[in-house]
């Protein structure tokens, strides 16, 4: 993805864990249906995506688990942090995700919360679980990749 701070998005939550936990087939983007206090904490950048997940729920996209902190300067009008938020996205999008979500062992991910041009998105992957076998190999091929990288700079020193 090109610079955020060049290309008008300011990032404020992002599920690091996610890439590491499942395979990611697809992404989709996604707008929230969210109340003012929510809005105000979000821009502050109070937001976790970390165990939650969305879910088709009589033909809507549901985001559930999804922690936004309450606003601080928020009166008797603020938001329930846990709460079940409503996602938005085309017709057509949302039968293709309830077509793939009912095959065995795909599910719908939250991978990153963003503003652009003043909308709060989400970054919604289409995801299968990894096997501990293949996190392990994950984690070795960084290892060497980076043990490459640094030979190869130091290499260059010399």
């Amino acid at each position: 993805m090109a610079d955020p701070k060049k290309s008008g998005i300011k990032i404020v939550a992002e599920n690091r864990k996610a890439r590491h936990d499942y395979h990611i087939h697809e992404t989709y983007e996604a707008g929230m249906v969210l109340t003012g206090t929510e809005v105000k904490s979000l821009r502050a950048g109070r937001a976790n995506l970390k165990d939650s997940y969305a879910r088709v729920d009589n033909g809507e996209l549901m985001l559930h688990n999804m922690h936004i902190s309450p606003y601080e300067q928020g009166n008797r009008f603020n938001h329930e942090p846990l709460r079940t938020r409503k996602l938005l996205m085309h017709r057509y999008e949302i039968n293709k995700l309830i077509g793939k979500t009912k095959e065995k062992g795909y599910t719908l991910v939250p991978l990153k919360l963003y503003f652009t041009r003043g909308k709060a998105k989400l970054e919604l992957g289409l995801a299968s679980g990894k096997h501990s076998y293949d996190k392990r190999d994950a984690l070795a091929e960084r290892d060497a990749k980076r043990d490459m990288e640094r030979a190869l700079r130091d290499r260059q020193r010399e």
